[in-house]
């Protein structure tokens, strides 16, 4: 059975390809009011949140324009936190719009430091808003979250934090850490195709929108806020992902929360320990800070990584995906979020066992 082992799009279990064949409906309609309010109030539930959650048509990097052009104005200074390529994404479209990015940056592989973020917010006091990242794909890393929410509160700031890759595999309570822009897309650990975004909005956060100045029309915040009232979005949704979503999310509450987590956390381990048995690193310097939903592994000197993913997918049916930025012709990734079991891992690693090796690598 082919696989497809990258961080997303995930694999969609039967039960969503089989609802996504359904019919459309009225979006303006009964029938989809009732499904927008279920799959709003499970995504609540799995955010750990009672702020708004809105739900934008378009990718996760749309929910981060959004939160940009809905919290911020022109000339306004932001602390950018990135530790790989998705930071420096946001900070790309933080510049893009006129912000003053403060980028602090943390090498390859490390997660970021909580008393570095201290020091800057200390040294540029008028900073308006902190941007982080929950997990960031291209390394394999997870920040914690919890620690740096906790100094970031201490200077007062809005904390806008990118979970694209992390919300709903890996555990973040957004209210208890004090998140108030928390950023999922539904091609990660939701089980559903990419075309979703998902904000989550607190009273905070609301009162800067009421003072940003940036052009916005299509991400309107507001807007969506508005509509929702109403059981509706403002815009035509994708409306067979929310189809998908109804019975990804159903299948995510039923499962529990903490198993959902618990799972991740297994199989995350799980590819972590099957790469260092095979003699292979890891591009994560702390297994403290591992991401549970992609593993980043450098590739053995010699081992061309164009080669080996057509071996595995020619050999295997086994799709990985390779490395970003700095990281290109690196290392190779395998995502493991989702819909997702420890023996897919295992498959994958025993599909690797045979590649490598033919490939010349000997351990």
């Amino acid at each position: 059975m082919a696989q497809l082992r990258i961080p997303g799009p995930t694999p969609l279990p039967p039960e969503v390809l089989a609802i996504m064949g359904k019919q459309m409906i009225n979006h303006r309609g009964a029938e989809f009011h009732g499904m927008l309010t279920a799959v709003t109030n499970n995504l609540k539930a799995i955010f750990q949140t009672k702020n708004d959650m809105l739900i934008l048509t378009g990718s996760g990097t749309g929910g981060m324009e959004a939160a940009t052009v809905n919290m911020l104005s022109p000339g306004d200074k932001v602390l950018s936190v990135s530790i790989g390529v998705f930071g420096d994404r946001f900070a790309s479209i933080l510049a893009a719009f006129g912000t003053n990015v403060v980028k602090l940056s943390f090498e390859m592989g490390k997660a970021a430091d909580p008393e570095v973020v201290r020091k800057s917010l200390k040294d540029n006091p008028d900073i308006k808003a902190v941007v982080i990242t929950q997990n960031e794909t291209s390394t394999g890393v997870t920040n914690d979250v919890q620690a740096l929410a906790k100094v970031i509160k201490e200077f007062d700031k809005l904390i806008i934090m990118d979970g694209i890759s992390g919300l709903g595999s890996i555990n973040c309570p957004v209210d208890e850490w004090g998140i108030d822009i928390a950023i999922g897309g539904s091609q990660k650990g939701w089980m559903a195709p990419p075309g979703m975004a998902f904000v989550s909005v607190s009273p905070k956060a609301w009162e800067y929108y009421a003072k940003a100045k940036m052009s916005r029309f299509y991400w309107d915040l507001g807007k969506a806020k508005q509509f929702l009232a109403k059981e509706e979005n403002p815009w035509t949704p994708a409306v067979n992902i929310i189809y998908a979503l109804t019975v990804s999310l159903d299948m995510l509450m039923k499962e529990g929360l903490q198993n959902v987590f618990d799972r991740h956390a297994k199989i995350g381990k799980l590819c972590r320990e099957s790469a260092k048995a095979m003699g292979l690193k890891t591009v994560v310097t702390d297994d403290k800070y591992a991401s549970n939903t992609v593993t980043s592994i450098y590739l053995p000197t010699g081992i061309d990584y164009k080669a080996m993913s057509k071996n595995m997918r020619d050999e295997f049916k086994i799709t990985i995906t390779g490395g970003q930025g700095a990281l290109d012709g690196k290392i190779f990734r395998i995502g493991h979020l989702g819909y997702v079991s420890e023996q897919d891992i295992k498959e994958c690693w025993q599909a690797l066992g045979v590649i490598l090796p033919k490939m010349g690598y000997k351990k």
